[in-house]
């Protein structure tokens, strides 16, 4: 990933967000949360410098992450939790994937399924 030739900076840490596959902007593209239109104006993260999202990740490929603090998710309904680790999970895999679908970056986001409803 490059914007121009500077690359994306992580805004928490300062380093470079080398690859999609480990980009909280792109996993919030992919979710639907940023609308492509705004997408480059956007700050990047490293996943694990956003624990508010990243702790959602329920894959045995992704290392937990720990949000301690009012956010945690082990303070939050379960229901709740339950249904974000399915869908952060879910998107997550959907990043992971993208390098080797051969995607437009318009494609990129998740659709909606009966089970997401």
């Amino acid at each position: 990933m490059a914007r121009c030739d500077e690359g994306y900076r992580c805004e928490v840490c300062g380093r470079d967000v080398e690859a999609v596959t480990d980009s909280d902007l792109y996993l919030r593209f992919v979710l639907g949360e940023v609308p492509l239109d705004v997408l480059h104006t956007q700050p990047e993260r490293h996943l694990r410098c956003n624990p508010a999202l990243a702790q959602f990740i329920a894959d045995p490929g992704f290392e937990p992450v720990a949000c301690p603090g009012p956010f945690d998710k082990v303070a939050l309904d379960p229901a709740y939790v339950n249904d974000e680790e399915r869908r952060v999970t879910r998107g997550w895999r959907r990043l992971q994937a993208i390098p080797t679908l051969g995607l437009a970056i318009p494609e990129y986001p998740l659709t909606v399924t009966p089970e997401d409803d």
